[in-house]
This record gives C-alpha cells, sequence and structure tokens, in this order.
C-alpha cells in the first residue's frame, strides 16, 4: 500500500484564510454605558489572549449604547449594537 493511504488525513487549512479572535456581545456587556471599546480595551478586560484580527459575534445581550471597534462583526451583533444605541466601527486588519 503506499505511503499517502496509510498515513492519517490531516484536513484541509486554507493558506489565506484569517484566523480571529471571538469576542461575544455578552462580554462586552460589563463595559460602561457611552464606553468606548477598542481592541486595547478588551486585553486589558481579559477578553483577549493573542493580538490576532478581533471578529465580535452577536452571542448575549448589550443593555446600553457602546462603541466597539474591531476587525469584523457578524450581521447579528452589528444589529443588537445599533439596537441599543451603540455603533459598531469596523478597522482594517
Amino acid at each position: 500500500m503506499p505511503l499517502f493511504r496509510r498515513l492519517p488525513k490531516r484536513g484541509f487549512r486554507h493558506p489565506y484564510g484569517v484566523e480571529y479572535s471571538i469576542v461575544n456581545l455578552g462580554d462586552l456587556a460589563a463595559f460602561p454605558a457611552g464606553a468606548v471599546v477598542d481592541m486595547e480595551e478588551m486585553k486589558k478586560k481579559g477578553l483577549l489572549r493573542t493580538s490576532a484580527p478581533v471578529k465580535v459575534l452577536g452571542s448575549g445581550e448589550l443593555p446600553h449604547p457602546i462603541t466597539v471597534r474591531a476587525n469584523a462583526f457578524s450581521e447579528s451583533a452589528r444589529k443588537k449594537i445599533q439596537a441599543s444605541g451603540g455603533s459598531a466601527e469596523e478597522i482594517p486588519c
């Protein structure tokens, strides 16, 4: 049997894919109303461990308006941030 058939398959990793650090909206609710939340503030709170680009996901609720600056947003996160009166600002990677 040839060697490539005997070795375990490891899957596929896209060579140009971007690995994001994930932050949920429920985690951002800990910031005070009217705050400007960027990657520096998230690192201070312990939400980020690496310097990878940040993507905000829509899991959880945001009870007060804040301004969030991140590299990417899910559609549900952007809608929830705007519904609470805040703004979602996308910054380039």
